[in-house]
């Protein structure tokens, strides 16, 4: 085990204290990607003490033969124009993906937009600026599981978060490793 469900609890509470702090007075938005960030959605949304909505959104990787990218599936259900958006991420790697949304939403004319993410990797970070204002954990470069964090979509009841040891991976996976 890498992280015990009491230490995500204590963490995700003080992310919530630490954002009702921030957002007093205001009414933000959550935002979370589909699926693996809705665990920790619904733990901060219960962590957060004022009043706040959440959405769900989302995503698929695509290529068309040169370049790699992101679509979104499913949109937002209703207008942000004038709202404070938090984008709720599980991880951020690269910064990618949160670079999308962040573009995305920002041409809706929001109030402002922000992240919070459960697990970051900065090392890794390929975009800089990307609004990323509350972490979680700073984690090294695992694969993990738990917490809604799946693989193949296996493992994301698990209350704590676990290292995917390299046997449990697909062969497909750690052939191209």
């Amino acid at each position: 085990m890498y992280l015990s469900a009491s230490e995500i609890a204590t963490r995700v509470d003080e992310l919530g204290a630490a954002i009702a702090a921030d957002y007093a007075g205001r009414e933000p938005l959550l935002v979370a990607p589909l699926k693996s960030s809705t665990v920790f959605l619904a733990d901060l949304s219960r962590a957060i003490p004022i009043l706040h909505t959440i959405d769900v959104i989302e995503m698929a990787a695509y290529s068309d033969g040169r370049r790699g990218g992101v679509r979104l599936l499913k949109d937002l259900d209703g207008p942000i124009e004038g709202r404070d958006v938090l984008l709720v991420e599980d991880v951020v790697d690269t910064g990618l993906t949160l670079a999308f949304l962040t573009r995305t939403l920002a041409e809706r004319g929001p109030a402002s937009i922000a992240a919070v993410t459960l697990l970051d990797r900065p090392y890794r970070r390929l975009v800089a600026n990307i609004g990323l204002r509350y972490v979680g954990f700073t984690v090294p470069d695992e694969l993990f599981a738990g917490y809604g964090l799946g693989l193949e979509e296996q493992w994301r009841a698990l209350p704590d978060i676990r290292f995917v040891p390299a046997e449990a991976l697909p062969a497909a996976a750690t052939d191209a490793a």
